[in-house]
């Protein structure tokens, strides 16, 4: 089945860029929080919110996935985040505009980053098992969409300034993605893998009955006994990532050349490379599962290596050695996580394979969360 113009896979490229947004917007805007509430620990506040929620909606996700339809949850999900994006601005410019100290506009902006939290379950749980039941490219469109500001005072107007300006971005963004998901779902290369898993569907039901209760448990934990070693390589991925970057980068290392856009430099290099990995699957699919998860393994080499940055010979601590180090981590970080990504799904029966997609999501969001909790208390 062709997909005519590519529309498909250009629509989940940019579904893979939107479900990213919110959470961006948030954490972009984080100078103007930590101005209106400067008692708070907005950025750790932020993250630990956003991941504890979105972890606990995607576990009642995974129970519930066989009962759903990924277009809808989508879209519901897609809503949430509107909803959320659109009343943090307006609250701070209807209730008191600017004004610093009020927590109980703080505790509300926190309530509206947990319901962030449960539109990113539901779209990034959506998204990823959908493309699951599709061709490989579905799966590295979303993911090389995930790897891709404006400039005012950095006064408190500016700040304010900055924040509608990403927020009211976003807003728009995910009204285009709303109209994206409904439009995907209708092409005929979606309808056709539909039928191909409906059939799958109908052939298993004479062998194992109505997918309830405890025929649906046995089934999901099927499902994460065939994906558990691409979770596992998931998870080393990025508790491994978290744990350097961006902390290390920021705080660690210096340059008396560069002074201070050598840390921009380091993150606009890891980004790039990053984007690059995930879309090197692109042109070429490493296939085979146990080099893949070693390669994962291999990676945690970095913890030496950076190490060996600071304290090694005056030659390790150089300008070059930090930089390249630092372009490898977000080059192996992209490519191996579009490699897991992609094969995970194709390793269950198609019927399955929205399933564990929102399985392995479960385990990047467990990896990501696992590398933050690192990166705070690990001091290089």
């Amino acid at each position: 089945m062709e997909d005519k113009f590519n529309l498909g896979y250009i629509i989940y490229f940019t579904l893979g860029v939107g479900f990213l947004l919110p959470w961006n917007s948030f954490i972009t805007a984080v100078d103007y929080f930590s101005y209106l509430y400067p008692e708070a620990s907005v950025h750790r506040v932020f993250a630990v919110v956003y991941m504890v929620v979105g972890l606990a909606c995607l576990l009642v996700i995974v129970f519930y996935a066989h009962k759903s339809k990924a277009y809808m949850q989508i879209n519901v999900g897609l809503g949430i985040f509107v909803v959320s994006l659109l009343v943090v601005p307006v609250m701070d410019a209807v209730y008191i505009k600017g004004q610093v100290g009020l927590y109980d506009k703080f505790y509300v902006t926190v309530g509206l980053l947990a319901l962030a939290g449960i539109g990113d379950a539901l779209v990034q749980g959506g998204l990823i098992g959908a493309a699951g039941e599709l061709p490989e490219r579905y799966m590295q469109a979303i993911v090389a969409g995930s790897g891709g500001s404006a400039v005012f005072p950095q006064d408190a107007d500016g700040l304010r300034k900055s924040a509608y300006l990403y927020f009211f971005t976003s807003i728009v963004f995910m009204v285009i993605c709303i109209v994206l998901d409904n439009v995907a779902h209708k092409l005929p290369i979606m309808q056709y893998y539909e039928e191909l898993k409906a059939e799958a569907v109908k052939e298993e039901k004479p062998e194992k009955g109505p997918m309830t209760g405890p025929v649906w448990r046995a089934t999901l934990w099927n499902i994460v006994g065939t994906v558990k070693w691409y979770g596992f390589g998931i998870v080393l991925i990025y508790v491994l990532t978290l744990s350097i970057f961006p902390r290390y980068i920021t705080e660690d290392v210096h340059s008396l050349v560069l002074k201070d856009w050598y840390p921009v430099l380091l993150i606009t290099g890891y980004n790039v490379f990053d984007l690059v990995g995930k879309s090197l699957t692109a042109v070429y699919l490493f296939e085979n599962e146990k080099v893949a998860i070693f390669a994962c393994v291999v990676r945690l080499l970095f913890f030496p290596l950076f190490i060996g940055c600071l304290y090694g010979p005056q030659l390790f601590r150089t300008e070059f050695p930090v930089s390249l180090l630092t372009c490898l981590l977000g080059l192996t970080n992209g490519y191996l996580t579009s490699v897991l990504m992609i094969m995970a799904p194709k390793s269950v029966q198609i019927q399955h394979a929205e399933t564990s997609g929102i399985v392995m999501v479960l385990f990047l969001v467990v990896g990501l969360a696992s590398g933050s909790v690192i990166a705070w208390f690990w001091v290089i």
